[in-house]
């Protein structure tokens, strides 16, 4: 019982990893986009119209940067934890009828 749930944490581990490896890969340009318009859409939203280059703007537009980053990698780091726990589940079912075989010979050589 203790070996599958290390292996399940294994796999959940490693997911988060590969999820925050492809996050850097190929999501951090997209967050970046993203998060800068969606802060842009919302401004032109809140003013009526075509937004200025102010300081305030500039400072809004840096926050939705950043956030728009976060998403991102939050999103990939669950998505990976996700796979690497299912993947996690599928070596511990395939890994464990072999264990059982073995401790049953085990078992019927002691007597």
């Amino acid at each position: 019982m203790k070996a599958r749930q290390e292996m399940v944490r294994m796999g959940t581990k490693i997911g988060a990893a590969l999820g925050g490896v492809v996050f850097l890969a190929l999501g951090l340009l997209p967050g970046f986009y993203f998060g800068s318009y969606g802060a842009l859409v919302v401004l032109k939203h809140l003013m009526g119209g075509p937004v200025e280059p102010t300081v305030l703007v500039r400072m809004i537009i840096a926050v939705g940067i950043m956030l728009g980053i976060v998403c991102i990698a939050s999103v990939s780091i669950v998505i990976g934890s996700i796979l690497g726990t299912a993947m996690g589940y599928a070596v511990e079912a395939l890994t464990s009828p072999v264990e059982a075989k073995e401790f049953a010979g085990e078992a019927a050589k002691a007597k």
